[in-house]
């Protein structure tokens, strides 16, 4: 019975799934984040400080414990990472306010520590990548992972301008048109080379990541640790069990 029940409930779950990964109508891109590689998360680090804190915050996270689990001293994250003359064991908050960002873009802005992990590292990515011109949007850009999102393209002096590309079929009974997603268009090329622009991306995506879970480097070593431990210990019981029992027909 509870089996059934089981199965009853996770049926229901998986057409909501479905509809919350492709409710934007955007393709999903894999992000291949690492969150061990050092070097990544010290560059997504400056990404997001320089382009991400203008209006999203990560109060959940201490500057200082950033700096010890990405390998910079206090010095470092005093000249590099902190522009507001906050101290090092602040919170990454920012100045502006909750009514501001409300006047300014229709909404507030969220805060970025669990981004991550409630949407999804290939979410993210992916949304980072897929704006596109739409004159009939107030910022003139919209974006086909989040349409009608309220987020200007702040990173499009090192993307460039894309169009969005479409294929079109004509239904001949109702004359309608049914339009499907082909590919971008770069229209006016960014600081930035495609691939250099999908590495910045990816880097900032695994800094959020991390933020979203800072414990998890060090949970993983110490799973790796215990499974090395419980691995030797079974191979000892498996002797001493055989060297027991060696004499028992």
């Amino acid at each position: 019975m509870l089996i059934k029940k089981l199965a009853i409930l996770l049926a229901a779950a998986l057409p909501v799934t479905g509809f919350a990964s492709s409710a934007g109508g955007g393709v999903i891109h894999a992000a291949h984040t690492d969150v061990n590689n050092t070097a990544s998360l010290q560059r997504g680090a400056r990404n997001f400080v320089n382009y991400c804190m203008g209006c999203h915050s990560a109060k959940y996270v201490r500057y200082n414990r950033m700096g010890v689990d990405l390998g910079l001293s206090e010095q470092q994250i005093i000249d590099n990472l902190m522009f507001t003359g906050e101290r090092p064991h602040d919170t990454m908050k920012i100045s502006m306010t909750a009514d501001d960002a409300k006047r300014w873009f229709g909404t507030t802005p969220p805060d970025l520590t669990l981004i991550a992990r409630s949407r999804g590292t290939d979410y993210v990515y992916s949304f980072l990548k897929s704006f596109y011109v739409d004159p009939s949007r107030p910022t003139g850009m919209n974006n086909l992972v989040l349409p009608g999102t309220a987020m200007p393209h702040v990173l499009w002096e090192l993307q460039g301008y894309q169009n969005a590309v479409y294929e079109g079929e004509s239904d001949t009974k109702s004359s309608a048109v049914h339009k499907t997603f082909k590919e971008f268009e770069l229209a006016k090329p960014g600081s930035m080379t495609p691939h250099e622009y999908d590495e910045f991306v990816r880097d900032t995506v695994n800094f959020l990541a991390y933020i979203g879970e800072p414990m998890q480097i060090e949970r993983r070593n110490l799973g790796l640790r215990v499974l090395a431990f419980l691995l030797v210990f079974f191979l000892l019981a498996y002797f001493l069990k055989k060297e027991y029992w060696k004499d028992v027909t």
